[in-house]
């Protein structure tokens, strides 16, 4: 019988069980053209895609609904700091909204989960592993595609992104091991950006990255995995 170096399996969603990140691309450019707002490149939307909504809008616009600098600073200067502040908060929420109505109601990329998903989700379970999400998705969002999916009762546990720190700071795998009582040298993180990875590390467990989501194999191989995986079905090889 084999030794199970691992009891607790952590996955992201986005780009490594669920094929989404050429809808979640989409969106922020349909969104950014609507706000007028200057077009992200493909690249660095990319590298948001784990974060909270709210922190990959202040990367990718760190300026809000103010298309230069100066402009934002010219509000600064004519409004107190709170009001400011409050302003910029409505920002985001704007842009948070236009995104949302891109991604549910007027884009319609399909996202399906990746073809061998189901199947090793099934797996790990009937083999008596615990599984767990740590997502950038809110927790609305999570639920949503748990439901549609049917893949949300293999699931033991799950973090968003509006629930803890954001990745790649450990506290979505930290809170995770505290709840199901495992030890951090028993879990292992399995996603397809480099925020997954350093988080992983940043948690103290083991990772393995996939290459057929947001970012390269090179880029992954930053955050020192254990391994990289072409499709679903070869992390079975790693457990």
């Amino acid at each position: 019988m084999k030794i199970k170096q691992y009891d607790l399996v952590i996955f992201d969603w986005d780009g490594t069980l669920m094929d989404s990140i050429g809808k979640i691309i989409t969106c922020i450019e349909n969104m950014a053209k609507a706000l007028r707002l200057p077009i992200p490149t493909e690249s660095d939307i990319r590298d948001i895609i784990g974060l909270s909504m709210t922190e990959a809008l202040r990367v990718l616009f760190p300026h809000g609904l103010n298309l230069s600098a100066s402009s934002a600073n010219s509000q600064h200067q004519q409004h107190p700091k709170n009001a400011f502040s409050q302003g910029e908060d409505d920002q985001y929420q704007q842009m948070r909204a236009e995104f949302k109505a891109q991604y549910l109601h007027l884009d319609t990329t399909p996202t399906p989960l990746f073809a061998q998903a189901p199947i090793l989700i099934d797996e790990l379970h009937t083999q008596g592993y615990q599984l767990a999400v740590a997502t950038g998705k809110a927790r609305a969002g999570l639920d949503r595609v748990f439901a549609q999916t049917g893949l949300g009762r293999y699931f033991v546990a799950s973090r968003c992104a509006d629930e803890v720190h954001s990745k790649p700071h450990p506290e979505m795998i930290s809170s995770l091991l505290k709840e199901l009582n495992i030890a951090p040298n028993r879990a292992l993180m399995v996603g397809d950006s480099l925020l997954d990875l350093t988080m992983a590390a940043n948690a103290g467990i083991d990772s393995i990255g996939v290459t057929y989501g947001a970012h390269s194999a090179e880029k992954l191989l930053q955050a020192r995995p254990i391994a990289l995986i072409d499709s679903p079905a070869q992390l079975l090889q790693y457990l």
